[in-house]
């Protein structure tokens, strides 16, 4: 009997163990992080395998995985392809999404104040000191303004997000563009730095005057006031699935060597300014054959089964056309120890 019971211990030993070694590691992006959540939670539920998710930030996202110290790496800042290259490294999508200017001004309703990409980048810049600055005031008639100093928000940390959100005010303002650039770490002229999309959401929540930018998940999830952007076609917008998904509805990705495709400042009558995909980054070369198809399985499934998840967080999916193009993609690239493909469709 007793030997029966130390045969028994021993397997759900084994199997916890199994179950343990099975989860997937990755780190980076902050922006995807409450849609990985989600992915993670249901597929956690469908197939008992985990996923531990990191979300440091895209720089961090990086680092990690070029390091080989997670199975994937994370960012909203793109790869281009000699980069990948060098890394032996692929990427590929998985959502695109907004990027919301948030602000905690007293008396102002969400989606009331109105902002341009050229006059963002003055605010940003440090030339905007105040809230009722007659350059705010000039394209906001009737909107009381008050007389309160503006605080800007902006990431400390290496973020996809800010690389988004720098590489729009680069195509808006020429002196951005000439000071600071766009990338996902850049000198802030000015600014209270917060780490994460979380860690600007509460700093703004937190100081009265504040501008912020984060992604729009984050902004339904902490309630906060978000503005009217100005987008290219000269049309104050909301941020809003469907405006998202104008933005998203241009993008070639047939045409994007290695997946690198900006998507800011799109045209269209309805087009959200501030969109952009986020990637996940793999090794061509898995030490490990089963490792890799674990990962691949999981956004696999993602693809198949995470489009209405997705939605509910104002994500938007990808093209079945895309994901198709992503699936050959793991085939012709990604590969174990013996030179075959870890994914099979």
């Amino acid at each position: 009997m007793l030997k029966k019971l130390i045969v028994a211990v021993a397997a759900l030993l084994a199997t916890g163990v199994a179950a343990q070694a099975a989860d997937i590691t990755g780190a980076g992006a902050t922006f995807p992080a409450p849609v990985y959540s989600k992915w993670a939670e249901a597929y956690k539920a469908q197939t008992g395998v985990g996923l531990n998710y990191q979300a440091i930030g895209s720089g961090g996202g990086i680092r990690q995985i070029t390091a080989k110290t997670v199975e994937f790496g994370a960012s909203d800042k793109p790869l281009k392809l000699d980069a990948l290259n060098s890394a032996g490294m692929v990427q590929f999508p998985t959502v695109i999404g907004g990027v919301v200017p948030v602000i905690n001004v007293p008396g102002i309703a969400p989606g009331q104040l109105k902002l341009s990409g050229s006059l963002l980048a003055e605010i940003y810049l440090g030339n905007i000191k105040k809230w009722n600055d007659p350059q705010i005031a000039a394209i906001n008639p009737g909107v009381k303004l008050p007389n309160l100093p503006l605080t800007v928000v902006h990431r400390s940390d290496g973020s996809g997000t800010s690389f988004i959100f720098t590489t729009y005010l680069s195509v808006k303002s020429p002196a951005w563009a000439s000071k600071v650039g766009g990338n996902d770490a850049v000198e802030w002229p000015v600014g209270l730095g917060g780490k994460g999309n979380d860690g600007v959401a509460g700093f703004v929540k937190q100081t009265i005057g504040s501008i912020g930018y984060v992604e729009y998940a984050f902004a339904l999830q902490n309630h906060m006031t978000h503005v009217s952007m100005q987008n290219k076609a000269g049309a104050f917008v909301q941020p809003t699935a469907a405006n998202f998904a104008a933005a998203a509805a241009r993008a070639d990705w047939a045409h994007a060597p290695g997946y690198y495709l900006i998507l800011v400042d799109q045209a269209g009558p309805t087009t959200w300014p501030i969109v952009g995909a986020t990637f996940i980054l793999m090794h061509k070369s898995q030490a490990n054959a089963a490792t890799g198809q674990s990962v691949l399985k999981f956004f696999d499934w993602a693809y198949k089964n995470g489009d209405a998840l997705a939605s509910s967080l104002d994500y938007i999916a990808l093209p079945a056309a895309v994901k198709n193009q992503v699936r050959a993609t793991w085939v012709a690239s990604i590969k174990g120890p013996n030179g075959a493909a870890v994914y099979t469709p």
